[in-house]
């Protein structure tokens, strides 16, 4: 440690006592200065001898559009904590909401503690807001979302494939019209799985039609509002939708219905995450399912190896889907 203070000393210029208070996260050092040694000290390899004893879970939250209180996330939150027991780890967790005057604050905080690895739920997080996390002293995984050509660990939804999945099943069943609900806010999520979706409707030769893209708030009442909105301009429906997730899908259901729409005999609707709604709606929703808890117990046994080989090689790690077949898709085949 004495040699890695001695360096960071020649390069910043900053005295041992400064630098060592800085990688200590002693009161008293300049942000800037703090944020200066801690980046000199990240790119020659300094390596804190401070044991991790905790992991923080820091859930993000841009809007809390999307990461809200609903099954999905209740059920990974149950994953992280049982996983975090299972290693020997006691769980933290810390909500941040991006429309707080200090929230920056409170990241300087949790990035700069090494005593701790974080978990990083990012579903809402742009580019720009995942640069602040580059400069995290500990070990540091990220779930639900994926940035190229940024260097983090990342465990997430298959997210391209899965939808493509559901394009074919429509193709299978003779859609050839496929419609697409998608969120309103920007997710990572949400663009893999539209880029799926176009992606699969170009290998079936499937016209892309802007008619049939519908933009919903990616919550039950606002996906209602919005395609209540949408429905009373008298547009021409496509045979099939696809929903970004199983909210939006059952907000439109809902709508579709109270417009008079019959599903699937009207149109039929897929979504995404198999939440326990899903299976009691009227009719049963199609689904992708994805499995929450596994992607919280993975991600906390890539971060548990982390803290303990320090391991610098980063991983991307994409959990399977599985596909759900219930009631709201019809068989065009059997109906001509």
């Amino acid at each position: 440690m004495k040699s890695n203070i001695k360096k960071i000393s020649e390069i910043t210029g900053y005295s041992p006592a400064t630098i060592s208070n800085a990688l200590n996260h002693k009161r008293g050092v300049n942000k800037d200065t703090a944020e200066r040694i801690l980046k000199v000290a990240q790119e020659i390899g300094y390596v804190s001898r401070v044991k991790v004893n905790s992991i923080k879970f820091v859930i993000y939250k841009r809007d809390g559009l999307v990461v809200a209180d609903t099954p999905f996330f209740a059920a990974l939150i149950e994953g992280v904590d049982q996983a975090c027991r299972d290693a020997g780890y006691d769980t933290v967790i810390y909500t941040i909401n991006q429309g707080e005057q200090e929230h920056r604050l409170r990241i300087q905080d949790i990035i700069r503690d090494n005593s701790a690895g974080i978990l990083l739920l990012a579903t809402e997080l742009t580019r720009e807001d995942m640069k602040i996390f580059e400069q995290a002293c500990s070990p540091l995984v990220v779930m639900d979302a994926w940035f190229e050509n940024m260097a983090f660990d990342t465990v997430l939804a298959n997210n391209e494939d899965s939808v493509k999945d559901a394009v074919n099943f429509l193709f299978d069943k003779g859609h050839r019209e496929i419609g697409y609900l998608s969120g309103n806010v920007h997710t990572r999520n949400f663009v893999d799985r539209g880029t799926g979706y176009r992606k699969a409707m170009a290998e079936k030769k499937l016209q892309v039609n802007p008619a049939y893209r519908v933009r919903l708030t990616p919550t039950m009442d606002g996906a209602y509002k919005d395609m209540c909105q949408y429905l009373g301009a008298g547009p021409k429906l496509p045979s099939a939708y696809i929903a970004d997730n199983d909210i939006i899908a059952l907000g439109a259901m809902k709508a579709l219905k109270q417009f008079g729409y019959k599903i699937p005999k009207d149109v039929s609707i897929i979504g995404f995450d198999d939440l326990p709604f899903s299976e009691i709606s009227s009719p049963g929703l199609t689904t992708i399912k994805f499995f929450q808890k596994e992607m919280g117990r993975i991600a906390v046994q890539r971060l548990v190896e982390k803290i303990r080989t320090s391991g610098v090689i980063n991983t991307k790690i994409q959990i399977s889907t599985q596909f759900v077949e219930r009631e709201s898709v019809l068989d065009l085949r059997k109906n001509f």
